[in-house]
């Protein structure tokens, strides 16, 4: 009986401490589950270099906003580089927080933060901007910072309310003379009475507004006078436009950068010149002949896969510079000069001597049109290891244009002028003008290109059949 009694206060005992034991744990649980959770920190999007001579870009649109779930290869903005527009993916995964840097932003450096990612999983709305990091608003508000407090101009709303804002206004003091005392660098009201009382400052003199005087003929003057009718303020002049009728136009970055490259390649790099003349009119007859079949093919077109067959069949010449290295192309890879609204840009046609005439053409059109309207892609635009730039269409019979480094050559090619051959018929001959590197390219080199490339002008059938010489009566021409 005793031994029965001893095992069940045992028993009770032991549910005794289990109880308290469970109830104590329960109340630690609850109290850390209910404690507010640390803000983590984001994942940083950093302005990209998006061309090797970047160095500074404008955020064009964003494509996504705060909240917005980003996926790998989700496009998150567009930026106007030195080039082009050109679209910025990630290859993070979250959701994006913060949006630092917004849009139409001018000249923003490369690797600025623009943008905070929250990871997988947290609260995207307490992501905290990561240590260390500074974004392009944060910088000019900072530079801005001085110069306001210095002008002792009006403060601006900054980390504090307006009761606080109010007590700095009629004590003629800026925030940054008070040291803060709340959470976070927030400046208190408790903050700035202590400033002022361990001071002794007294609040700035109110000055009374006296009222406006009234002339002693118009207070004499009889009071059902009706008021002068208040005069109608000029408009303001058109912005952009000064007095003398000269309109200022805002210079992009991307005319900078093509004016800052041409510089550099017309001072640095030796320029040498050769000029070619030949009769077009077979090439005329030609494109003739694919418009009536219903290709829609231009002259220019057939200028771009000749100037690739010749390249080819002359690889020295198709030659770009890596480093202080010179290499030969394996592919003719052409860049074609399209003018733009905001600069001029030379978007590739990739392998263009192997490709046929109406894939030439197919392409051409569809870059130029992308390239107007600021749509290319990086690699659609860098990389190319020639270049034609055609003014023949805007009656410029000859020119010579500035070599686009690292390539070694461009051909500029001029309009068709209708003269008078030995035997006193019509004939229509064209000029273009090699403008190639003489550190790459030698004299004999550039000569025959241009040898080779007259031969397939003039007898364009040729390059359809493999590249063959103009005195070679080849049997298939006449299929042609």
């Amino acid at each position: 009986m005793a031994a029965l009694r001893t095992g069940f206060l045992a028993r009770n005992i032991y549910r005794i401490r289990f109880s308290k034991v469970s109830r104590v744990n329960y109340l630690y649980a609850a109290l850390f589950h209910s404690s507010p959770p640390l803000n983590a920190e984001g994942m940083p999007l950093k302005m990209p270099s998006l061309s090797p001579t970047m160095m500074e870009g404008t955020i064009v649109k964003w494509l996504k906003k705060e909240g917005d779930p980003i996926q790998p290869g989700d496009a998150l903005c567009d930026i106007q580089t030195d080039k082009a527009v050109v679209t910025m993916d990630t290859e993070e995964e979250g959701i994006l927080a913060k949006i630092l840097v917004p849009e139409d932003t001018k000249d923003v450096k490369v690797g600025t933060l623009i943008a905070v990612l929250a990871p997988e999983g947290e609260d995207w709305k307490t992501i905290e901007i990561p240590a260390g990091e500074e974004s392009a608003a944060s910088s000019t508000a900072a530079e801005a910072a001085p110069a306001t407090a210095a002008a002792g101009g009006g403060h601006a709303h900054g980390n504090y309310g307006p009761s606080v804002r109010l007590l700095l206004e009629q004590y003629g003091l800026t925030a940054e003379q008070v040291p803060p005392g709340g959470p976070h660098g927030i400046l208190l009201k408790g903050d700035v009475l202590k400033y002022i009382k361990e001071r002794g400052l007294k609040p700035l003199p109110v000055s009374a507004v006296p009222p406006p005087e009234v002339p002693k003929a118009a207070a004499a003057a009889a009071p059902v006078a009706p008021a002068p009718t208040p005069a109608v303020p000029a408009p303001p002049p058109t912005v952009g436009v000064s007095e003398d009728g000269y309109e200022d136009i805002e210079v992009t970055s991307m005319r900078r950068t093509i004016a800052k490259r041409l510089t550099q390649s017309k001072s640095g790099i030796a320029h040498s010149y050769g000029t070619l003349e030949c009769k077009s009119d077979k090439l005329l007859a030609l494109r003739k002949q694919y418009k009536n079949e219903g290709m829609n093919v231009s002259v220019n077109d057939l200028i771009i896969k000749a100037v690739s067959v010749a390249l080819a069949k002359c690889p020295e010449m198709n030659c770009v510079w890596q480093g202080d290295q010179l290499t030969y192309a394996s592919q003719v890879d052409m860049s074609i000069a399209v003018a733009t609204p905001t600069g001029l840009i030379t978007p590739i046609v990739r392998g263009a001597d192997v490709l046929g005439i109406e894939e030439i053409a197919s392409q051409v059109r569809d870059l130029a049109t992308r390239a107007r309207e600021n749509k290319l892609k990086l690699d659609e635009f860098q990389g190319g290891t020639f270049t034609i730039s055609n003014l023949g269409m805007f009656g410029i019979s000859e020119f010579s244009a500035i070599i686009n480094p690292p390539q070694c050559g461009i051909l500029a090619v001029g309009s068709g002028i209708v003269k008078i051959d030995e035997n006193g018929s019509p004939v229509t001959c064209m000029r273009a003008t090699l403008s190639y590197d003489r550190a790459g390219v030698d004299d004999d080199t550039a000569a025959a290109f241009l040898e080779e490339l007259k031969n397939i002008l003039e007898n364009p059938a040729t390059m359809m059949l493999g590249g063959y010489k103009s005195q070679v009566d080849h049997p298939l021409a006449a299929l042609l």
